[in-house]
């Protein structure tokens, strides 16, 4: 087997000695190129260029869930195809919500592990992925389209991803506690709390409307807080359409309310109540909004956007599990 090992340097879990010893794993079972990544999108580059080549049999991204984002988008670059390489990953992230929700170990050395077993046994799947893009005639037009594995998000978790963001480049370390922090601060700042501006619209459905924030997920749990999972759309799976929670109110009351639920949550029940609206398995659906507000794929923020167009699009990727 040909495979691509695409090595995130700044991966948060991993040393560089473990990197070697697991590259040294890898190669014993495979005819292994190990690429490290130098700059922001040099993963997606070098999925795409694995996905063109012919070359590649498997790509093996080792990083966090933004390393696993980028690979994938560069190999789904001109859309999902039974020839293209297959995907395994190796977490090296603080979450590696997409690496645990496909039920691989938190640990780098186990996952690999695993990962060899299931070459050796054959073990695949073929998982459903979201896609967005700009929506046609408004001035998010241009927008290219991306993928994203887990989860999305536009409004207030969105901004809270961008305030980490921005907390890490000051060279803060990506920890639970840091997250918490923001949640809290993004609360404080947030100016569409009490009347939400985002509009829910699926063809032959009656709009959902006044939402302050729509978390769309593509797989259950939706993120973790250190082991413990959080479910905002316990139905969600990798073998179904998009699952949406719509939330029209983040008072201070309802922020207790939800926060507490979120924390609760299981795999029957999530977040829950008057302001809260729970749409499950959606093809096709746009989240519009009456004002900029951030976007988040994956945990990454990807800016300010007015209109989403999603997708969920089945059996989009094999993945080695």
């Amino acid at each position: 087997m040909r495979a691509l090992l695409v090595v995130n340097p700044a991966a948060t879990t991993t040393s560089a000695r473990t990197r070697d010893v697991l590259l040294h794993a890898l190669a014993s079972e495979m005819k292994l190129e190990a690429v490290t990544t130098e700059y922001r999108g040099h993963a997606r580059d070098l999925g795409r260029q694995a996905a063109e080549s012919g070359n590649v049999d498997l790509v093996v991204a080792l990083g966090g869930d933004g390393t696993v984002n980028e690979v994938v988008n560069g190999l789904l670059h001109t859309g999902p195809n039974p020839d293209l390489p297959g995907l395994a990953v190796v977490p090296g992230g603080s979450t590696n919500v997409f690496a645990r929700a496909l039920g691989l170990p938190n640990d780098a050395v186990e996952a690999t592990g695993a990962i060899l077993d299931a070459l050796r046994e054959g073990r695949e799947r073929t998982v459903g992925l979201g896609l967005t893009a700009g929506t046609p005639g408004t001035e998010d037009e241009a927008v290219p389209s991306r993928w994203f594995t887990f989860n999305a998000g536009l409004g207030f978790d969105a901004g809270v991803v961008g305030r980490v963001e921005q907390q890490r480049e000051q060279g803060k370390k990506s920890t639970h506690a840091l997250y918490v922090r923001q949640v809290v601060r993004q609360f404080l700042g947030e100016q569409h709390r009490r009347h939400g501006t985002i509009t829910l619209e699926q063809p032959g459905e009656d709009p959902v409307t006044d939402l302050v924030v729509a978390i769309v997920s593509n797989t259950s749990p939706w993120t973790y807080l250190g082991n413990r999972p959080m479910y905002t759309s316990p139905k969600a799976s990798f073998d179904k359409g998009l699952d949406v929670l719509g939330l029209s109110r983040l008072s201070s009351a309802a922020v207790a309310r939800y926060g507490t639920q979120l924390l609760t949550s299981s795999p029957e029940r999530g977040p829950h109540g008057k302001h809260a609206a729970a749409l499950h398995d959606l093809s096709d659906f746009t989240l519009q909004s009456k004002v900029p507000l951030p976007l988040q794929m994956d945990g990454d923020h990807l800016g300010l956007r007015t209109s989403v167009t999603f997708t969920g699009v089945r059996r989009a990727l094999r993945v080695i599990v």
